[in-house]
């Protein structure tokens, strides 16, 4: 079995002026030197991804953008491309965040769209999938999660430029202070580390974090599950001491 290397991303959204980003990046990299066994990831809006960069130079703490359109270039007003990205110094990208999908009409084929694109870039992406409160309460989370990893990953194989990162996110649980709990976690991340291998051929390498309200309190227990490899974490990364605490609780 491979061995992973665990992933805490912060997802910090609409939030951090640029001096306020300027200072939580130092913050974070001065909480993670040392001995790191654990992958950092930091998501600052698009506004202060040159400005979270210069503060991660020289630290192991990567860069990810929370979204990317799926062209190169062109008169797509607003968008921002993935060798924007690139260019801008990330590392990684967030596809498919269930925010994105609810507020900007994003759907599987659009996901899928952008994850080929970020990979052409040279981009790790962070594609991410989750059931609604009404889906799960319904017991459709498997065949919701399912549908999303069909159609997101349609056309792609294990032999990408970059290894993919998927992110379970569920909907529910988002932003509300509402947690799944480490069995109701465990089970879907089984359920996508077997169909990775089925669609993408290979998968061994693919590290499945979960994100929904992901705390200090709550983030040792989640990672102890066999199949969580990480957590994408929102609105607890936008304090030092509380990301600082879920990335010791992943190493």
């Amino acid at each position: 079995m491979t061995k992973r290397l665990p992933l805490i991303a912060g997802n910090w959204k609409m939030h951090k002026t640029l001096g306020e980003a300027r200072a939580l990046a130092r913050e974070i990299c001065q909480g993670v030197t040392g001995d790191l066994k654990v992958e950092v990831v930091l998501a600052p809006p698009y506004t202060a991804l040159t400005t979270v960069a210069a503060e991660l130079s020289g630290s192991p703490v990567k860069l990810a953008a929370q979204d990317t359109f799926w062209e190169p270039q062109g008169a797509f007003t607003g968008a921002i491309s993935p060798l924007m990205l690139k260019d801008a110094g990330c590392r990684y990208v967030i596809v498919g965040h269930s925010e994105r999908r609810q507020h900007f009409g994003e759907t599987n084929q659009t996901v899928n769209l952008k994850l080929k694109a970020a990979l052409a870039a040279g981009l790790c992406p962070i594609f991410c999938v989750g059931e609604t409160i009404a889906e799960r309460q319904a017991g459709q989370t498997l065949k919701v999660v399912g549908r999303q990893l069909i159609e997101g990953l349609a056309g792609l194989t294990g032999d990408t430029p970059e290894p993919l990162v998927v992110a379970y996110e569920p909907v529910w649980a988002i932003g509300t202070g509402l947690t799944a709990t480490p069995d109701q976690t465990q089970e879907v991340h089984a359920f996508i580390r077997v169909k990775l291998p089925e669609l993408l051929g290979a998968a061994d390498d693919i590290r499945i974090l979960y994100g929904g309200s992901v705390t200090p309190e709550n983030s040792a227990s989640l990672m102890r599950e066999a199949d969580i490899d990480g957590a994408l974490v929102g609105g607890a990364s936008l304090k030092s001491d509380s990301f600082l605490k879920i990335i010791a609780a992943a190493g």
